[in-house]
């Protein structure tokens, strides 16, 4: 099998996949310390990169604690693509840049950046040409099977990828116009394995840790990414890592630990965002998945979803733990 560029420190490594709002530097220390072997930062815009734009160069920041790390741009300008990359190797020495081909959503792709790109396979080669002669750093891409069902030719674009540099290639099989519904063509993910000589990170579907060792043994490939599953789940990486690797699967957190690994998750956020109400409203999509399928749980939300400050998310767990008659 085709070795990494970087260390990985697994023989199947587990990453964790960039995503807005999620990827941050918290939860990618959290999703670390479970098992993730790589980690990926949220997707950050060339343009916003290139023009100084802050609160974009606060999302390349990260901690020694979540190497190896990628950190992921996008754009449909070459030559901005190539200015970003470089800056993002002077000023924050990531372990590799990833480029984003695969982002879905509108208002990335209304201006062909993302899975935009697709569209045109001469400018994901350009891109990937103009990022490769920026940085020293290896060079990864991600990528859907195309556009829409008519451009839909994973193996192609895969190939386009590597001859333009591409070192890693990681292959969420879905197309653009399907966004999320629909499932994942894990078989896809296999051609390319077969078709590429770099080694291919399967993305897609993953939504709990038995999915990990499956998608594996069906694709062959290299390492696996989780996204959405992911989410209030940071277990996932150390369950899955077990089975990858022969052991028994470990028992799913208890409610306290859910709850222990949220209020550390909310701590590192503060100390980061310094911010108590900000970072307390913006926390709270976490705290919707960090209690999935506890008992009385519309309750729970109900609660969690009003707070303001980090101080209320610990004494409404510790009054659910208690057994109050607001969350039965």
């Amino acid at each position: 099998m085709p070795a990494f560029p970087y260390r990985t420190g697994s023989a199947v490594p587990l990453f964790l996949a960039p995503m807005a709002g999620v990827s941050e530097p918290p939860f990618r220390q959290l999703c670390r310390s479970y098992g993730a072997d790589v980690v990926v930062s949220e997707f950050l815009s060339s343009e916003g990169l290139r023009r100084g734009i802050k609160n974009v160069h606060d999302g390349a920041y990260f901690t020694s604690a979540e190497r190896p790390i990628g950190i992921q741009i996008y754009g449909a300008d070459p030559a901005a693509m190539g200015e970003a990359a470089g800056l993002v190797t002077e000023h924050y020495e990531p372990d590799f840049i990833d480029i984003n081909f695969g982002c879905p959503v509108k208002k990335v792709v209304r201006r062909n950046g993302g899975s935009g790109c697709l569209k045109d396979l001469a400018l994901v080669r350009d891109i990937i040409r103009a990022v490769r002669g920026a940085t020293h750093l290896p060079v990864t891409a991600k990528i859907r099977s195309g556009w829409d069902e008519t451009l839909r030719n994973p193996v192609e674009i895969a190939l386009r990828c590597q001859d333009a540099g591409a070192t890693v290639l990681t292959l969420h099989p879905r197309t653009r116009t399907q966004m999320y519904s629909g499932h994942a063509r894990w078989e896809e993910i296999a051609a390319v394995v077969k078709a590429l000589d770099i080694p291919v990170v399967g993305n897609g579907d993953i939504k709990t840790a038995e999915d990990a060792p499956r998608m594996h043994r069906e694709t062959g490939c290299a390492g696996i990414m989780i996204a959405r599953g992911s989410f209030g789940n940071p277990w996932i990486f150390a369950r899955a890592r077990a089975l990858l690797d022969g052991q028994p699967l470990p028992p799913p957190p208890t409610v306290e630990e859910r709850f222990a690994t949220a209020l550390r998750h909310a701590e590192l956020q503060l100390e980061i965002q310094g911010d108590d109400r900000r970072t307390a409203l913006e926390f709270r999509k976490h705290l919707g998945w960090y209690t999935r399928g506890v008992h009385g749980a519309a309750d729970l939300r109900r609660h969690l979803f009003q707070i303001e400050s980090m101080a209320e998310i610990r004494r409404i767990f510790e009054e659910y733990l208690q057994g109050s008659p607001a969350y039965a």
